[in-house]
């Protein structure tokens, strides 16, 4: 195998063991040799591809991003939130976004907690998420609040899925939250009630 690959095959299997680890024990409770001894490589290996830990969440926030983003580039993306459907689309897409990179998301708030500068990375990746939403209220006439404040509540919404209880099924969370997030910024029911 050629150098080049192995360092990709290397760095593949910490950021993999990472996921694991911080989805098992928290981003907090796993060191860096925890994380190699479970990718099953020498501790100097880490370095050669992460100068700390953070900077490894800081490729799993890259991740995240590009995933995210991977939906608003989709052909079915909708911006128009006066469109139930353009509104159950991102709702969907958002929770399954962080339902795939769940040990990500938990890592990212558990690192926020500690570090300023990481309070500070994630307060940016939610400002450019809520950004790119900021254009779809566009459509709607009378929002319930300023725009900020109405993607702010938007975004809590949409974290929702962590508090839901278990076993709820994500159609009918996803077909809930749609409901509801449409009625706040449209002011009637979907569909219309007779």
């Amino acid at each position: 195998m050629k150098r080049a690959e192995q360092a990709v095959e290397t760095r593949t299997a910490l950021i993999e063991a990472a996921k694991r680890l911080f989805a098992d024990r928290g981003y907090l409770n796993t060191k860096i040799t925890d994380i190699t001894a479970e990718a099953g490589r020498a501790a100097g290996s880490f370095y050669r591809h992460f100068a700390s830990k953070e900077e490894l969440l800081k490729a799993l926030l890259a991740e995240l991003a590009t995933a995210s983003d991977s939906f608003a580039a989709a052909e079915e993306h909708k911006s128009d939130f006066t469109d139930p459907d353009a509104i159950r689309y991102h709702v969907a897409a958002h929770w399954r976004v962080h339902r795939e990179h769940a040990a990500t998301v938990l890592a990212l708030r558990q690192a926020a907690l500690v570090s300023e500068d990481f309070a500070h990375t994630l307060e940016q990746f939610r400002r450019r998420q809520l950004d790119d939403l900021a254009d779809h209220l566009a459509h709607v006439r009378n929002l319930p609040a300023s725009v900020e404040t109405t993607l702010t509540l938007m975004s809590a919404m949409l974290d929702a899925p962590a508090h839901l209880p278990p076993g709820m099924p994500e159609e009918e969370a996803v077909e809930a939250a749609t409901r509801f997030i449409y009625r706040a910024l449209n002011g009637k029911d979907y569909p219309p009630q007779p």
